[in-house]
């Protein structure tokens, strides 16, 4: 393709992208209220931030357990204390700007533990985590468009064997503020983050020297890219508190897959979900009833990939390769599997049960990230199986 060409298909893609989000918006705002609109808007620059960062939770966690480079998690630290920060008090005190915010505080048990491994696994086999994934398919991933795809198989076949899994042992939710109190847990939580920081940046030095900031020299563009890793953390961490505000709890991504499973289920006939244990929940049974654009996480999910779709185009990197090969095909249909399944096991992913559990001050949280990095380890062992490079 030539210069004129690549530009040409770069330009179209913006204004796609632009008409995307301008159209969503407005049609949002005027079925759903000015709220879903915004969210919409919100879904979109949170796909961007993770876009022109390149900010992946699932490329972090493999730079450090097999490269050793920490610049990743130290980010990941950086945005969390500052979540805390902003999101915990809130979220302990129930109201946010006058409006109820509450937190992600789900119990600790079996389940998370099993559902962050396999996770985990999932993560470096479908070449993504939940957001990355997103991310990534709006960037014109295509290899990720599959792990979509049976993320989504495997959040739906969880969802159909719930009565599996529910009944496993576990304790009841805490929430550290409440137990603790909010100085004292807060206070924990930013030394937790700078123990980290401070490990990895050790470990790294011994390995190779020297280590990598995640404010390195530019240059830099706000509107075309990329940013440093830093720009990425402080707006993941904004646009959670902007995602508290709107509506009323922190960012989730993962609850609309089996939703959206359940859906194509009734749709083609197959099965009726609305007896599966997993929708009679009384907390879920209203999802599978309304529509789908009345759904927050469905709104911010699409959102997410039409921001990265501009970002990509801003940043005239929008180019979808249909190549994708047997063994990296493979690697994404179980990895997308399995990170369905884990997703729905522990409550969430790495935004939903790690980002926003621990910026919810729940105990889950904190617990999700131990059994999900040595998934990651498995996961990362098994690459090469699949032709993928460690």
């Amino acid at each position: 393709m030539s210069g004129t060409e690549s530009g040409f298909g770069q330009r179209m893609a913006t204004l796609v992208a632009l008409a995307l989000l301008a159209g969503g918006a407005l049609w949002l705002g005027d079925a759903q209220g000015w709220r879903m609109g915004a969210l919409w808007l919100l879904g979109a620059a949170l796909g961007l931030s993770l876009y022109h960062a390149s900010f992946g939770f699932t490329a972090a966690f493999r730079a450090l357990l097999g490269h050793g480079r920490g610049a990743g998690l130290r980010a990941q630290m950086l945005m969390l204390g500052v979540a805390v920060l902003l999101m915990q008090p809130a979220i302990h005190a129930g109201d946010l700007f006058g409006l109820p915010a509450r937190g992600f505080v789900f119990p600790l048990g079996v389940g998370v533990v099993v559902g962050a491994f396999v996770f985990g696994m999932g993560m470096q086999l479908g070449g993504g985590c939940a957001s990355g994934t997103l991310y990534a398919v709006g960037g014109g991933g295509v290899r990720n468009l599959l792990t979509l795809l049976f993320f989504v198989v495997g959040a739906t076949l969880a969802a159909w064997q719930a009565e599996l899994w529910t009944g496993w042992p576990a304790l009841a939710p805490v929430s550290l503020p409440q137990s603790l109190g909010l100085i004292p847990a807060m206070a924990l939580a930013l030394a937790a983050f700078a123990l980290v920081w401070w490990g990895s940046a050790m470990w790294e030095r011994r390995r190779h020297g020297a280590v990598e900031p995640i404010l390195p020299p530019g240059p830099w563009s706000l509107l075309r890219g990329p940013w440093p890793l830093l720009w990425g953390a402080l707006a993941l961490a904004l646009l959670n508190l902007a995602t508290l505000a709107l509506a009323g709890r922190p960012w989730g991504i993962t609850a609309a897959f089996p939703l959206w499973g359940s859906l194509a289920v009734d749709g083609f006939g197959w099965d009726d979900p609305v007896f599966w244990p997993y929708w009679e929940d009384p907390t879920r049974a209203e999802a599978l009833l309304r529509p789908l654009a009345a759904d927050r996480m469905t709104v911010m999910d699409l959102g997410l990939v039409a921001g990265a779709l501009l970002a990509a185009a801003l940043a005239g990197r929008f180019a979808p390769d249909w190549r994708i090969g047997a063994g990296p095909a493979a690697a994404s249909v179980v990895g997308g599997l399995l990170l369905g399944v884990g997703a729905m096991l522990a409550f969430g992913c790495n935004v939903s049960a790690y980002f926003s559990g621990i910026a919810s001050g729940s105990l889950h949280g904190w617990a999700w990230i131990g059994p999900a990095l040595l998934g990651n380890w498995v996961g990362l062992h098994l690459r090469p199986v699949f032709g993928l490079a460690k």
